[in-house]
């Protein structure tokens, strides 16, 4: 029984045949949980194709200051923007729990795209959905209060990653990724003691429930109406 791949990752956009071929290209390699795949200011010019498990890309700032750009699942492309700009790599990309993946060079990968139109498509809307969902980053900041954007924030990763929750009625479901709320504040662009108090907001609510760096929402469709989030994947 062949692999279902999530349709917002990069391989879930492919082609069944194209997608075959390219889960034969590079090399396979598994990593332990917290191992650093890619590392900021590293110019290697490889792409990452996540086989399994979930990642987090975080970049550092000259100051120190260090903020959570992403989270990447199996089926995604990693490392594609220094790859095709023959730039440094603006953020380290971390294991959050075992990883595999296959290292394929950029000659490789440019090869291939050239062979497989649907590929080159499906990369150019992987970037532009990233892109998307930057923008919708900086528009939040400006439009609306901090509750709201950590409960968009929590709306949109429940979009891509979210597993419908054992206990629940098709309403609830477990965020699917593991952050701890340093990094939810970092994606939702607040400080740390302003994402706890939001949180136990929500929680007050009956809009989420938290556990050991895990999150579950409670009522997905009441948690959207809140944080106005309209029902389409941002990735």
């Amino acid at each position: 029984m062949k692999r279902v791949w999530p349709p917002s990752s990069f391989l879930g956009r492919l082609q069944p045949a194209t997608r075959e071929e390219l889960l034969r290209q590079g090399t396979p390699m598994t990593y332990p949980p917290n191992r650093a795949l890619l590392q900021q200011g590293d110019e290697s010019r490889h792409v990452l194709l996540l086989t399994g498990g979930v990642v987090k890309v975080v970049a550092s700032a000259e100051c120190g200051y260090e903020m959570l750009l992403a989270v990447r699942i199996a089926g995604d492309l990693v490392g594609e923007m220094a790859a095709f700009e023959e730039r440094p790599r603006s953020g380290t990309v971390i294991a959050c729990g075992d990883v595999t993946a296959r290292i394929i060079q950029m000659r490789t990968l440019e090869t291939f795209l050239s062979r497989h139109p649907d590929a080159m498509r499906a990369i150019l809307h992987m970037l532009c959905a990233r892109l998307r969902w930057a923008n919708r980053r900086r528009i939040d900041f400006q439009a609306y209060d901090s509750l709201t954007r950590l409960a968009r924030v929590l709306a949109e990763l429940c979009q891509a990653y979210a597993q419908p929750a054992p206990d629940g009625d098709g309403r609830r479901c477990d965020l699917g990724v593991t952050l701890t709320q340093r990094e939810l504040a970092s994606l939702a662009g607040l400080k740390l003691n302003t994402a706890e108090k939001k949180l136990a907001e929500l929680t007050a609510q009956g809009l989420v429930e938290r556990s050991y760096r895990n999150i579950t929402i409670c009522d997905v469709p009441k948690l959207f109406e809140f944080a106005r989030v309209v029902a389409d994947n941002p990735y």
